[in-house]
């Protein structure tokens, strides 16, 4: 086989469809572990013994490793063969997978979570570029569209399996699913999909990789330690000067390589750079709100996990139905109208959010969740597609790639800040909140102890069935309206990302249509 693929082949020829098979089959579980992890998170902290802060590593541990590498990925795909890479990347999630769903404690997941997220910043930029690649110019569009409506309805199932797994006891098979999807994967691109690769081979950034790597890692760790150790420990300054350290060495690497992992050039197009940041603040935010969202269904109102996944498919629907017709009317119109509408009501089904306070279970859904969540997914919908157009629209078709991957890299990025910034400030926040509410109920000092110490859960705190009833309820009131004012006060930080980045689009994105 030579460096380019020898042929392109139409979609509905036995390489098309074998190529379609495996992308989706490999993307898909990194999908569904997405999607339903949020939603066996309260049984997972329950069976390891798991505190707040340990659940926020479960998934920094991930997006860290995810967001840091991959664009290395896509890179080494193109250099190395996009179907080596992908199969490389598919073998190392799966190996990460079963190492999760044998977990004996959390430290151990949050292990066997870093090894998945190795693997999946190998395999997610791969399915897109093994398309792109196998594929005629007249059947990329439709590839693509089949990829993208395949994935999200599989997207959809991922609450859903993940709540009546859980529900069951039976969450670690999330991780075990894995291991067929895998399998597959990789056989039918060992025998089915054709390699390809660029013609001209240039150094890999291996520099700026390992750079990037460090001032991520540093600054993650150093923000999700905070709540134990404090602002001004020592070993939290450290980390976190040292993770700006590395953030300037990276920047200094990307000016002075001649192939960047990151091309710092692309920055000076306005419009790159405002999608780019309108990514980062709207998605932290979004992932904020859904996360906090699940643990507050779940854990505090009363749901169960499968009514919980259930919750979730209103915005998922909402999204297949409308990518569509986003894409035409982006086609006509331009992002920019989009990019500031999208965010906007995003932004107000937020605020609507932080207006459902303490509920009386999923009986009431309708008239208490359904409505903020039906403004946010809508506010998704009408943004998603334009943003993606936007990005590869204000690049040359020889920097679509990199493009792509430093915007899929900033949208995980956000989501690891935004983890490690809550980690660290919503624990100290729920304490004060109970410690301010505790001064209201005399007890003793041993009960105020055996309080402070269920803190660290967050929404499992939960008083001792030693108390007698009355205090015992007191108590689980003061943890549970203590959560709600954390969660309020999530979804008004998150409000505000989603108007700030409306207001970005506004003065950065350009007019003109795509």
């Amino acid at each position: 086989m030579s460096t380019q693929a020898q042929h392109q082949y139409p979609l509905n020829c036995p390489t098309g469809r074998w190529t379609m098979f495996s992308t989706i089959l490999a993307t898909s579980m990194a999908f569904i572990d997405g999607s339903a992890l949020n939603v066996i998170l309260p049984s997972l902290q329950q069976d390891l013994f798991a505190s707040g802060v340990d659940l926020f590593w479960v998934l920094n541990s991930y997006l860290l490793m995810l967001a840091a590498l991959i664009i290395v990925g896509g890179s080494l795909g193109d250099k190395l063969g996009r179907v080596k890479v992908f199969k490389f990347g598919i073998l190392v999630f799966t190996i990460g997978s079963a190492f999760c769903g044998l977990a004996q404690d959390i430290t151990q997941l949050i292990v066997f979570r870093t090894i998945q997220g190795v693997g999946g910043a190998f395999m997610i930029p791969g399915s897109l570029s093994i398309i792109s690649a196998v594929f005629s110019s007249e059947e990329k569009g439709k590839a693509i569209g089949t990829w993208s409506a395949t994935t999200t309805i599989v997207t959809i199932c991922g609450p859903v399996l993940g709540g009546a797994l859980a529900d069951a006891g039976l969450w670690r098979l999330i991780f075990f699913i894995n291991l067929p999807f895998g399998l597959l994967s990789i056989l039918a691109l060992h025998f089915k999909v054709p390699e390809s690769k660029q013609p001209k081979v240039s150094k890999v950034d291996w520099s700026g990789a390992v750079a990037l790597v460090l001032s991520l890692a540093a600054l993650t760790f150093g923000f999700l330690e905070m709540p134990e150790w404090g602002y001004q420990h020592p070993i939290v300054i450290l980390n976190l000067v040292l993770g700006a350290f590395f953030l300037i060495v990276f920047i200094i690497i990307e000016k002075r390589v001649t192939d960047p992992m990151v091309p710092l050039s692309m920055f000076s197009n306005k419009t790159f750079s405002g999608v780019n940041l309108l990514s980062f603040f709207l998605y932290a935010g979004m992932g904020a709100v859904m996360l906090f969202l699940s643990l507050n269904i779940i854990q505090v109102q009363g749901y169960s996990q499968l009514q919980a996944g259930l919750t979730f498919l209103p915005f998922s629907v909402i999204m297949v139905l409308a990518a569509r017709k986003m894409g035409e009317l982006t086609s006509i119109y331009g992002a920019r109208r989009f990019l500031i509408l999208g965010p906007t009501i995003t932004g107000s089904g937020m605020l609507w959010f932080s207006f459902v306070g303490m509920t009386s279970g999923p009986s009431v859904y309708w008239s208490t969740f359904f409505p903020p969540f039906l403004l946010f997914a809508i506010g998704i919908a009408i943004t998603v597609v334009p943003l993606t157009t936007a990005v590869m629209a204000c690049v040359d078709d020889s920097k679509s790639g990199i493009a792509s991957g430093i915007n899929n890299s900033v949208t995980r990025i956000s989501g690891t800040f935004m983890n490690a910034i809550l980690g660290a400030v919503v624990i100290l926040i729920f304490g004060n909140y109970v410690i301010e509410a505790m001064g209201s109920l005399s007890v003793s000092e041993t009960v105020k102890e055996q309080v402070m110490q269920e803190i660290p859960k967050l929404g499992e705190a939960v008083a001792s069935t030693d108390y007698e009833a009355g205090l015992q309820q007191s108590i689980n009131s003061i943890f549970n309206n203590s959560f709600i004012a954390v969660y309020q006060m999530v979804c008004w930080i998150s409000a505000v990302l989603a108007f700030l980045s409306a207001g970005i689009a506004f003065f950065m994105v350009e007019g003109k249509k795509v």
